[in-house]
């Protein structure tokens, strides 16, 4: 099989490989690449760290993950093989794969947070993933079924959906007039404004320095925008409390560069939180007295659980869930290279999915 890969740590080009195709074993699940999303945290697997700020970088190499590094974790399938614990999964059905993977063993994953775990083994990270005509599922309960979705609608579900549900889970509920603001409306920003939309907030201020963004996220729910640029985030805090009326009761970061957290901190209310999602890097210098003072709630978020992917499913399937923009490209080594070559770029309004050869 074909797999689009980066050879080996402290080199960003692409090399396409022909491997064997795996035999699936145990409660293993082979499946034929349909459909893999484009997500922005594989331009940074791509580089091969984490920003940390005055910390240095997090190199991939350090977290012990391996080379070649086969990336795609959004991806969607039709199952071609099973292994002979893996009874249940029909051959010839199209599954959308939770990524996701933890050691299965840990609190934390007997608890259902398997992206929690502290020895994690996530398909396209340290798993080979959906970057290939072929992907290995280690078990039938990360397969969910789409029937009735549009596979490249689907894909980006996997994580741009996850991700978005489970920031907007964190932060409500809440009035639906309290104003909640997004701050970078990309593919996982809008899905994170359709979401709280869907879930029946009103009062959504989403941030951004792209005016097609920001156009699409009205048309997905945000009530307000604000339009920014790397001039003027200084004064991002200001003019959000501006169009907003006053402090606001909740922020979800999905940049989460210096400038943005430093704006999100400073735009909150009284008792008001902020949910880092992004991983752009830097670092943010908070007053100790005025997070104890505001009562100021900071949370991390990472993706999201497995049964959070249900709801997500779930909520698409009664349609209750607006589609973002998708654009599609094919999966090969050039569909690949231009397609993180753009994302990394930010020159995307939506999600962008590549589309596996036919058969």
């Amino acid at each position: 099989m074909r797999a689009f890969a980066i050879p080996e740590g402290g080199t960003s080009e692409l090399s396409e490989m022909n491997v064997p195709t795996p035999v699936p074993e145990g409660s293993e699940i082979l499946l034929r690449v349909i459909r893999s999303g484009v997500c922005h945290t594989d331009t940074h697997l791509r580089a091969g760290y984490y920003d940390l700020g005055s910390r240095g970088h997090m190199n991939l190499t350090d977290r012990g993950i391996p080379y070649p590094l086969v990336m795609g974790h959004e991806v969607v399938g039709v199952v071609e093989a099973t292994g002979p614990d893996a009874l249940e999964v029909p051959v010839g059905s199209t599954r959308l794969v939770y990524p996701w993977v933890g050691c299965g063993e840990c609190a934390v994953c007997l608890d259902g947070r398997e992206n929690a775990c502290a020895r994690g083994r996530n398909i396209g990270v340290a798993r080979p993933g959906g970057y290939a005509d072929h992907v290995v599922v280690p078990h039938p309960r990360y397969l969910i079924d789409i029937e009735g979705l549009d596979p490249s609608w689907a894909a980006p579900m996997a994580c741009s959906g996850l991700t978005a549900y489970s920031a907007a889970s964190k932060v409500l509920p809440l009035p639906p007039a309290a104003p909640v603001v997004v701050i970078g409306v990309g593919g996982v920003g809008l899905t994170a404004v359709a979401t709280l939309s869907a879930l029946g907030h009103e009062a959504i201020c989403a941030v951004d320095m792209s005016e097609a963004n920001l156009a699409a996220a009205r048309s997905l729910g945000a009530s307000l925008t604000v339009i920014t640029d790397a001039a003027g985030a200084a004064d991002l805090a200001g003019k959000v409390v501006a169009a907003t009326g006053g402090p606001v009761d909740a922020v979800i970061d999905f940049v989460n560069n210096e400038q943005t957290a430093s704006a999100a901190f400073d735009m909150l209310t009284k008792g008001g939180r902020m949910v880092q999602v992004g991983l752009f890097g830097g670092e943010v210098t908070i007053p100790t007295a005025l997070l104890a003072l505001k009562m100021i709630s900071i949370e991390g978020s990472f993706v999201g659980t497995l049964p959070e992917l249900h709801q997500v499913v779930d909520l698409a399937k009664q349609g209750r869930v607006p589609r973002i923009p998708v654009v599609e490209a094919d999966l090969d080594l050039a569909g690949v290279t231009r397609s993180l070559d753009r994302l990394a770029g930010g020159g995307v309004t939506g999600r962008i999915v590549l589309k596996g050869a036919t058969p």
